[in-house]
C-alpha cells in the first residue's frame, strides 16, 4: 500500500504529489489525459489549454498590437508589419511542452510515480484505475482528489466547428473577422483581448448588468472604459437565447433591455464558467457529499467526510484559480504528514491578464459597506508615476483600503501596468497584518510602478507626496 494517491496532475495535483514526496511519503499520481502514443499528459487544464497558453497568446498579441499602434510614440517606425499566426501558435505550444515536460522531470526527481488512466475512488483506501480494457486497484493510506474542472456548455450554444470553448479559442488557425464572446468574466475578457489585438472585431455578450461584479466598482468602471477604447464591444444585461452555426458563420439571438437582438459572427467563444470534474470519481457508497454544482464537500483543511480522502483545487469550494489549488495541495500534503498547515482563503489574489492588468486581494469597497466595516481609502494614478509614463503605460491606478480604527490593510486593488506583481506586494503586507502606515514607511525603489502602491498606502492617511491629499 502506497502512502498517497493523487488523482489529477494539474496545479493542485502535481504540487500536492511533489510536496508529499518531499515529506517522505510514497506517492502515486494518476492522470487520465493522454497523448496520441498513450502517455499521460501532465499539467492539467492550466498548463495545457488554460493559464499558460492563454498568457503566451496574450503576451504575443500585445507585442503585435503595441508594434502596430504604440511604438511610433517612441520614435520606432515599423513598415510592412505582418502577423504570422502559425508561428505565434508554435511559440505557444513550445512553452506548453517545456513546462509539461518539466513536471515529468520533477516527478522523476522527487520519485513520484505517474500512471495513465481514469481513476475512481471505490473505498477509503482504494482507487480503481481504468486504461482502455485494463482495470487495476491501487491501494493508498490517503487519497487526494485533484480532478480539476472543464468549461460549461450551455443549451443555447452547443459546441461545434464555429462555436468553441476556451480550449478551441486558443487554436484558431486564422484571425476571425468578427468574433463573439459569451461571458465577460476573466476568461472571456482575456480571450477577447487576444483576438481583438490581432484584428478581430470583438463583441462580448454578458448576462449580468454589472461589469466585473467581483471587482471593486471603481476599478470595474475604469476597466470597462479602457477595454471599450481598445475595441471590445461589451454588451451588459444581455441574455443569449440561441446560437446556430452555418458553414462559415454563427447566427446569434439575445435579449437586451431593448428587446430581441440578432448578430452574426465568424466564430463564437462560450466562456460562461467552469464545472468541477466530480462525476463518477467517488463511489456513492462512501457517502461523500457533492453539491448541486458538482463541488466535493470538504472542511477548511480540504478533508472530506471520509478521514483518508481529501479534495483540492477546482473540484472544491472557492475560486477556481491555479494558485489556490496549489496551496491547497501543499496544505493537504503537510497535514497528511502530521504538520499543522492551514490556508488563509481571504488572501487569495485574483488577476485578469489583459493589458492593462487587473488584480485585487482582500475586500473591496462594496463588501466593506455591506459588512458594516468602517474603512478609509487611498489611491494613486499611474498617470502620476514617472516609471509608468516613461514606459508609455500609464492607464489605471492602485487603491488601498484600510480599517479606519487601526489602519490594518483590508484590501488592495490595481488596474494598470504590472498590476499582478503589485498585488503580490499587497498580499505579503496583508499576510503579516500590515497597516497602511507600514507600507507608507517602506522604502520603494525609484522609479518603479510599485511606487503607486506606496503612494496609495500613504494616501490612506493623507500623506501622499505626488498627488494632492484631502485636507480637513
Amino acid at each position: 500500500m502506497t502512502d498517497v494517491i493523487v488523482i489529477g496532475s494539474g496545479p493542485a495535483g502535481y504540487v500536492a504529489a511533489i510536496r508529499c514526496a518531499q515529506l517522505g511519503l510514497e506517492t502515486i499520481c494518476i492522470e487520465k489525459e493522454s497523448s496520441s502514443d498513450g502517455k499521460e499528459v501532465l499539467g492539467g487544464t492550466c498548463l495545457n489549454v488554460g493559464c499558460i497558453p492563454s498568457k503566451a497568446l496574450l503576451d504575443s498579441s500585445h507585442k503585435f498590437y503595441a508594434t502596430k499602434n504604440n511604438y511610433q510614440e517612441h520614435g520606432i517606425s515599423v513598415t510592412n508589419l505582418k502577423l504570422d499566426l502559425p508561428k505565434m501558435m508554435e511559440r505557444k505550444e513550445g512553452i506548453v511542452n517545456k513546462l509539461t515536460s518539466g513536471i515529468q522531470g520533477l516527478f522523476k526527481l522527487n520519485k513520484v510515480k505517474s500512471i495513465q488512466g481514469t481513476a475512481k475512488v471505490v473505498s477509503a483506501n482504494q482507487v480503481e484505475v481504468t486504461n482502455g480494457d485494463n482495470k487495476e486497484i491501487i491501494e493508498g493510506k490517503n487519497i487526494i482528489i485533484a480532478s480539476g474542472s472543464r468549461p460549461i456548455e450551455i443549451p443555447s450554444a452547443k459546441w461545434d466547428q464555429n462555436i468553441v470553448d476556451s480550449t478551441g479559442a486558443l487554436e484558431f488557425d486564422s484571425v476571425p473577422k468578427k468574433l463573439g464572446v459569451i461571458g465577460a468574466g476573466v476568461i472571456g475578457l482575456e480571450l477577447g483581448s487576444v483576438w481583438a489585438r490581432l484584428g478581430s472585431e470583438v463583441t462580448v455578450i454578458e448576462a449580468m448588468e454589472d461589469f466585473l461584479f467581483m471587482a471593486d466598482k471603481q476599478i470595474a468602471r475604469d476597466v470597462l472604459k479602457e477595454f471599450s477604447n481598445q475595441g471590445l464591444n461589451i454588451k451588459l444585461g444581455c441574455n443569449l437565447t440561441d446560437a446556430k452555426s452555418t458553414a462559415k458563420k454563427v447566427n446569434v439571438t439575445y435579449q437586451s433591455s431593448e428587446g430581441e437582438q440578432k448578430d452574426s459572427f465568424d466564430k463564437l467563444i462560450v466562456a460562461v464558467g467552469r464545472r468541477p470534474n466530480s462525476e463518477d470519481i467517488i463511489g456513492s457508497e462512501l457517502g461523500i457529499e457533492i453539491d448541486e454544482k458538482g463541488f466535493i464537500k470538504v472542511d477548511d483543511f480540504c478533508q472530506t467526510s471520509v478521514e483518508t480522502i481529501w479534495a483540492v483545487g477546482d473540484v472544491v469550494r472557492g475560486p477556481m484559480l491555479a494558485h489556490k489549488g496549489s496551496e491547497e495541495g501543499i496544505m493537504v500534503a503537510e497535514r497528511i504528514a502530521g504538520k499543522k498547515a492551514q490556508m488563509e482563503y481571504e488572501l487569495v489574489p485574483s488577476v485578469i491578464y489583459t493589458h492593462p492588468e487587473v488584480a485585487w486581494v482582500g475586500k473591496n469597497e462594496q463588501e466593506l459597506k455591506e459588512e458594516g466595516i468602517d474603512y478609509k481609502s487611498g489611491s494613486f494614478p499611474f498617470a502620476a508615476s514617472g516609471r509608468a509614463l516613461a514606459a508609455d503605460d500609464a492607464v489605471g491606478f492602485v487603491k488601498v483600503l484600510a480599517d479606519k480604527a487601526n489602519d490594518t490593510i483590508l484590501g488592495v486593488h490595481a488596474f494598470g501596468p504590472a498590476a499582478a506583481e503589485i498585488i503580490q506586494q499587497g498580499v505579503i503586507a496583508m499576510e503579516f497584518g500590515s497597516s497602511a502606515e507600514d507600507l507608507g514607511m517602506t522604502i520603494f525603489s525609484h522609479p518603479t510602478v510599485s511606487e503607486a502602491l506606496h503612494e496609495a498606502a500613504m494616501s490612506v492617511n493623507n500623506q501622499a507626496i505626488h498627488i494632492g491629499n484631502k485636507r480637513k
